[in-house]
């Protein structure tokens, strides 16, 4: 548009664009073709697509985000090629669940694999750096499935959709507390464990000496008393 067609107070202009009015009609009919089509592609896509994403089923959704504006707001573009891209963004999708039913492998690398950020009450922090959780982001959704301590935890993994499966131990053992360092009371309530243990701060490994020079695990030297 050459800027000199600008007009702060050309109404027509800022309301109905450089189309006819008439067109706001056909924006309507095109939305509305568009809008079922996309329910459908949706629905064929399976009710995956309406829970936690993974990698490939965010790419997919991004891709009919992009597809279908274009289709229900250009006068000079048909909604057939739309209808087509999302055909093709549907077979893509279903063609590599299917890869990924024949090859095991290639639905690994292409969707990824769970990763232990807990194993025993430990923090596995190699595999904690390797996927860029940090402690808080994993200590505040514990707090959330209410686990107050580690030493409650089996395993924790963080699945390829980013979500985290928790399996609870047999038994609870005194662990590090995964309230937030300032909340002292919370801490407090707890009740420090009876057999007086020790947990490293760095990784929740627990220990009977009392102020350790090093962790056994991680070879960090701050402790506090775990929890139970």
């Amino acid at each position: 548009m050459n800027p000199a067609d600008i007009n702060p107070t050309d109404w027509q202009r800022i309301m109905f664009g450089n189309t006819n009015p008439d067109f706001l009609l056909e924006v309507f009919l095109r939305t509305l073709i568009v809008y079922l089509a996309l329910l459908v592609i949706v629905k064929w896509l399976g009710k995956r697509m309406t829970g936690q994403l993974t990698i490939i089923e965010m790419t997919v959704m991004v891709t009919l985000g992009a597809i279908v504006s274009v289709p229900m707001q250009m006068p000079d573009r048909g909604i057939l090629q739309g209808l087509l891209i999302l055909l093709v963004a549907l077979g893509l999708h279903q063609g590599i669940n299917y890869i990924g039913l024949l090859y095991p492998r290639a639905e690994e690398i292409l969707q990824g694999k769970p990763t232990i950020l807990v194993k025993d009450g430990i923090l596995q922090l190699a595999e904690m750096d390797e996927v860029r959780v940090t402690r808080q982001q994993l200590f505040s959704d514990l707090r959330t499935k209410n686990i107050y301590q580690l030493g409650k935890l089996k395993r924790v993994y963080l699945e390829p959709a980013g979500s985290l499966s928790i399996l609870e131990a047999d038994e609870e053992r005194p662990g590090l507390a995964v309230f937030p360092p300032k909340d002292e009371k919370m801490i407090k309530a707890r009740g420090m464990s009876g057999q007086q243990l020790w947990v490293c701060i760095n990784c929740g490994k627990t220990t009977e000496t009392d102020g350790p020079a090093n962790c056994e695990n991680c070879q960090d030297q701050d402790f506090i008393k775990a929890i139970i």
